[in-house]
């Protein structure tokens, strides 16, 4: 991949500094920079941004990382540094809003079973804020609609996966005879398929609502933005030197 690019590399410092920094203070790091529901007690506006630099693990930054410097960086040569940072935080932000958009859905609907029983909102936010449930609302209710109401409430999105979704559609935009491997089927695949190839496995797993610890509407959000701007460029030919000046 050559050299480091400038906002690749400066991305790259920043991730690794949050994290350490989560290894350090740990919760409240957590409780501070992650993505929470907008009506629970942590949730502050600069956390649509600063989640991006927030990760969960080791294995979690060094994957996201990996998909940042690999995929781009040639972006990044091609499109210069301002506009490479622009669509890189125009896909992380609008990922923050989609997922949003899917848990405030989530949320609304086993809510909306839940005050069927009698029960205020007010109460029932008591009751979930503390990071608790009633077993009785298993019995208004499929066990998905509530999971999905009480994850969306509790559960804060962390990562730079979003945007880095946006990248990958780029990237197949760009380069799309480019061959690709995933690590559970390592048969070259060519861009072109094996980015709508995840993003499918995305969608299936948001919309069956399968608990896999994963924001996959956030990837899907990031996609979507990545594949409109990509769209919205290529149709106007907006080139690098409009945005290096």
């Amino acid at each position: 991949m050559g050299r480091l690019t400038d906002a690749i590399k400066h991305l790259l410092i920043i991730n690794v500094l949050f994290f350490i920094a989560t290894l350090l203070y740990g919760d409240q790091m957590y409780q501070w920079f992650s993505l929470w529901f907008p009506e629970n007690e942590n949730f502050r506006w600069w956390q649509v941004g600063t989640h991006m630099f927030m990760h969960g693990n080791f294995m979690h930054i060094l994957f996201n990382m990996y998909a940042l410097w690999a995929f781009g960086s040639p972006l990044e040569r091609i499109w210069g540094r301002n506009k490479f940072l622009f669509f890189y935080f125009s896909a992380g932000l609008g990922a923050a809003l989609i997922h949003t958009g899917a848990n405030y859905f989530f949320f609304e609907q086993g809510l909306e079973a839940i005050l069927g029983t009698g029960i205020s909102k007010e109460q029932v936010l008591e009751i979930i804020s503390g990071g608790q449930y009633s077993p009785e609302w298993y019995k208004v209710a499929s066990q998905s609609t509530i999971d999905s109401f009480l994850s969306a409430y509790n559960s804060p999105a962390v990562g730079a996966s979003g945007a880095v979704y946006g990248v990958l559609v780029a990237f197949a935009f760009m380069y799309p005879q480019a061959e690709l491997m995933l690590i559970f089927l390592p048969i070259p695949i060519k861009a072109k398929y094996f980015v709508p190839l995840i993003i499918l496995g995305d969608l299936i797993f948001g919309f069956t609502r399968v608990n896999t610890g994963i924001a996959h509407f956030a990837h899907i959000g990031g996609a979507l933005i990545g594949f409109i701007m990509m769209w919205y460029w290529k149709k106007n030919q907006f080139d690098k030197n409009r945005w290096d000046k």
